[in-house]
């Protein structure tokens, strides 16, 4: 994932302009101004272009009179700010995919995208998608639907069982108690070793938050709200313990922030937060791995009062695609067809999930039967398909990077390194926060 924060003398410059460019429906997009001669963005890395170059093929076939012209995103320097500097230059694309949540916010709010739930058979997609309920999480604050979800990677947490069974665990912990419980009980086996080894939590980067700070908070909180419209609501108990656990572990040198090489896979910590991507490189560079032998995985740990919870929730990776305002509203119908026909086909999301490895964003992939040889081919994303239900998405706010950067700066660097106690980081951050949203 290949994410920068965007400067910001150039994102108050797309602001303006977005807002101007947004306004109308009867811009011509990035390539040529007939209504059916669109262009579609793909996510830069071959296997998403390879999926929508063929999906685009044989709409095409089809379709005859419509053409589609397949591009990456232009990552200049990220995909965030070659869309705006497109948007910026009056040559969107028609659509594109690989948008989340918070850049969808700042897109949306600039009057950019057009609202999807507005299209014709918008709820007939989602119905032959099966994704009435995932959709629910991606509703913005105005009401509207302007990202349709392509795929959610439900966060998951790896342990290694082959070193817990060393420590007498037929299971892994599952509460905040149970993994300090684990860490005394390493350490007087295994001094070397740590129950969780990122150097990220040392680091205020902002999309690194998602797998630290939001897996644990989203699980702890049920998936509540962080951000609403210009205030924090953020669930202040449950950060403080989130918080608290992080400067636990590090005090009593049970997590390591510190550079180490692939500290899971050579077994110097026993857990791991991971999306579905890690199985490439373990398959690579670590045949040894293997599921239920050397690994399992689990749903986040959560706070001792959640120890019975069912369906924990999680943070979810997930993007999804948009429509364009700058296209004229004649390519917004035509482009909106083509999406239409690639998401109502189960085996398009079969194609796209044998091609990316990214589970498809439906409700049931767990249990469609078109997936089921595929999955039983690929156990290990077993977990990741039964949780996506269960994922959050990003904040819906424009201002995601500003916030989630502080939100390390303030809070997660300072309690992990016991510069601040939990609750004066946590406070510490909120403040800044709600100073930079414009609110008290």
């Amino acid at each position: 994932m290949k994410l920068t924060k965007i400067f910001s003398g150039l994102a108050i410059f797309i602001v303006v302009s977005l807002s101007l460019a947004g306004c109308g429906g009867s811009q011509s997009s990035g390539s040529d101004s007939s209504s059916n001669n669109l262009t579609f963005w793909s996510g830069s890395n071959p296997p998403e272009m390879a999926f929508w170059t063929e999906m685009a093929k044989e709409y095409t076939a089809k379709n005859p009179s419509v053409k589609i012209a397949v591009k990456p995103i232009p990552e200049s320097p990220t995909s965030e700010a070659g869309i705006q500097a497109a948007l910026a230059g009056n040559t969107a694309p028609t659509s594109s995919e690989g948008i989340f949540t918070g850049f969808g916010s700042q897109l949306s709010q600039s009057q950019a995208l057009v609202p999807l739930d507005q299209m014709p058979g918008w709820d007939n997609v989602l119905k032959a998608r099966h994704m009435e309920n995932t959709i629910q999480g991606w509703k913005f604050s105005d009401g509207h639907s302007y990202i349709l979800p392509m795929y959610s990677n439900a966060i998951m947490v790896a342990w290694r069982m082959d070193i817990l069974k060393q420590l007498g665990y037929s299971q892994p912990p599952h509460t905040y108690s149970e993994v300090l419980a684990l860490g005394q009980k390493l350490k007087a086996k295994f001094p070397d070793k740590y129950v969780w080894a990122r150097p990220e939590l040392a680091k205020d980067t902002w999309y690194e938050r998602w797998f630290d700070f939001f897996t644990l908070y989203d699980a702890a909180t049920n998936g509540n709200s962080f951000i609403s419209g210009g205030k924090v609501t953020a669930d202040d108990q449950a950060a403080v313990s989130t918080l608290s656990l992080l400067q636990q572990m590090s005090q009593k040198k049970y997590l390591l922030a510190q550079t180490i090489t692939d500290p899971f896979e050579n077994g110097n910590s026993v857990m791991s937060i991971i999306g579905p991507w890690a199985f490439t490189t373990w398959q690579q560079k670590y045949p040894n791995l293997q599921l239920n032998k050397s690994y399992v995985l689990t749903s986040p740990i959560v706070p001792d009062n959640m120890a019975s919870t069912q369906n924990v929730k999680t943070f979810a990776d997930s993007k999804g695609i948009v429509i364009y305002k700058q296209a004229s509203e004649a390519q917004q119908q035509a482009i909106w067809k083509f999406v239409s026909w690639v998401l109502s086909d189960p085996q398009h999301d079969l194609t796209w999930l044998k091609t990316t490895a990214l589970p498809p964003a439906r409700d049931d992939l767990s249990t469609n039967s078109a997936f089921t040889s595929y999955l039983k081919q690929h156990p290990e994303l077993v977990a990741f398909t039964d949780n996506i239900a269960n994922g959050v998405p990003p904040i819906k706010n424009g201002k995601y990077a500003d916030i989630q950067q502080k939100l390390g700066a303030d809070a997660v660097i300072p309690a992990v390194k016991g510069q601040a106690s939990p609750q004066n980081a946590w406070n510490a951050f909120k403040s800044d926060v709600q100073s930079s949203l414009g609110g008290n």
